[in-house]
């Protein structure tokens, strides 16, 4: 569909085989990893990866090629590059493996910032909001999330899906997230 539509942008191959070091770098990320195994109509395998210590790599698992490529990318730019990331998938997330696959989604985002920052806490209640943000104003980054219905955004049916809008170099993902003129 890329490179239909958008026929000058970049295709760099398979997720797995690109080095963020290498390519380059770029001021926003924006990645879905597959939504297979996150969704309320699939088989729920969750988000696991090999390099988490699980016993295979599903598909939505890629979303941690997608984490390495941008921690090597602000490796090689010295935290620069790039300074947003988006990652959209399917509202099945927040309820994939009592809500710990959403968990480590805004856990591994955090830790491209802070490195050393602890587990987001998963919600009272295990129900993740269909909205929300964590911010460190110290550290200086921040990271929202949003469910958004594609029927209001021009495409002719219902669709949700929710959104992760990340700031590594400072505190506005929830102001460009949830304030609709800034995202014009």
């Amino acid at each position: 569909v890329t490179k239909s539509r958008f026929p000058t942008i970049k295709h760099l191959g398979s997720v797995t085989d690109i080095k963020g070091g290498e390519v380059e770098p770029v001021d926003v990320i924006s990645f879905g990893s597959p939504c297979q195994d996150l969704s309320v109509a699939g088989k729920r395998a969750g988000l696991k990866h090999t390099d988490n210590g699980d016993d295979e790599t599903t598909r939505s698992g890629l979303f941690m090629e997608a984490v390495r490529i941008i921690k090597e990318m602000r490796e090689a730019t010295n935290g620069e590059y790039p300074r947003f990331a988006i990652w959209e998938n399917v509202p099945g997330a927040f309820s994939s493996n009592q809500g710990k696959d959403f968990q480590a989604v805004l856990t591994e985002i955090v830790r491209i910032a802070e490195p050393n920052a602890p587990d987001v806490p998963l919600p009272e209640g295990g129900k993740w909001s269909k909205s929300g943000a964590l911010c460190d104003e110290l550290a200086g980054w921040s990271v929202a999330w949003k469910t958004h219905d594609a029927q209001y955004h021009g495409v002719p049916q219902r669709r949700r899906r929710v959104c992760v809008l990340a700031d590594f170099n400072g505190v506005t993902a929830g102001d460009i997230l949830f304030d609709p003129q800034l995202r014009r």
